[in-house]
């Protein structure tokens, strides 16, 4: 039996970054079924969380499961559910991009207090800045940039 321990920073937000999720109920409602329905497809989410218009969710892939595979199953089913609860008046739905960076054991602990702290976060932080942050820490290229 192979050992495997890869944890992935997972961020993804809302199409055009819609506050879909502003209403605090509806926002830990997403995550608890976020969080449900990997169980049921054996993706270990470890942490999620976010605000108005994105996710932020701490995922150790299973040694058959690839990035693409694991955000697509994730992103998939919630705005499908979501859209089938009807749990607002519009019809939901998440950015096609995504991003995914690797998080050693290191600092596992400050990506989940990271994670788990954001609403406190964006009340001074926007998800601009943060994105812009996370493109910069992590060193993605932006296209602008070419």
């Amino acid at each position: 039996m192979p050992y495997v321990k890869v944890y992935i920073h997972f961020v993804w937000s809302t199409k055009n970054r819609e506050p879909f999720l502003s209403d605090k109920e509806i926002r830990f409602k997403m995550w608890k079924h976020i969080k449900e329905n990997a169980k049921l497809k054996e993706i270990y989410i470890d942490c999620i969380n976010g605000y108005n218009d994105h996710c932020h969710c701490l995922i150790s892939l299973g040694v058959n499961q690839t990035i693409q595979q694991v955000i697509q199953l994730i992103k998939g089913e919630s705005s499908f559910w979501f859209n089938k609860e009807k749990a607002i008046n519009s019809k939901f739905e998440w950015q096609d991009e995504y991003f995914a960076a690797s998080v050693s054991e290191s600092v596992i602990e400050r990506t989940r207090n990271y994670i788990k702290s954001q609403e406190i976060h964006h009340e001074k932080v926007t998800f601009q800045h943060e994105y812009d942050n996370f493109l910069d820490k992590c060193g993605f290229q932006r296209f602008s940039d070419n």
